[in-house]
């Protein structure tokens, strides 16, 4: 599973902030995916979580919060 929901009802990315190739495969498969800002971006791979407008870091891994992104549309 890519995804849980925290305890204020947020969508919180299991693969914390080192896994590149599982934020990757996340992006690819989200239709809300939105590239940052390159400055704001951290991962080598275009398409990733990591670079994403709407990923906003937490302690051991990131929220996503793209408003076109619903629980269950998020990728599995």
């Amino acid at each position: 599973m890519l995804w849980r929901i925290n305890a204020a009802g947020q969508k919180e990315f299991t693969g914390g902030t080192e896994n590149n190739d599982l934020a990757a495969r996340a992006a690819a498969g989200c239709a809300g995916f939105t590239p940052d800002d390159e400055d704001e971006q951290v991962s080598d791979d275009p398409v990733s979580c990591y670079n994403c407008r709407y990923r906003r870091w937490v302690e051991k891994s990131f929220l996503c919060l793209n408003p076109r992104v619903t629980v269950s549309r998020l990728p599995a």
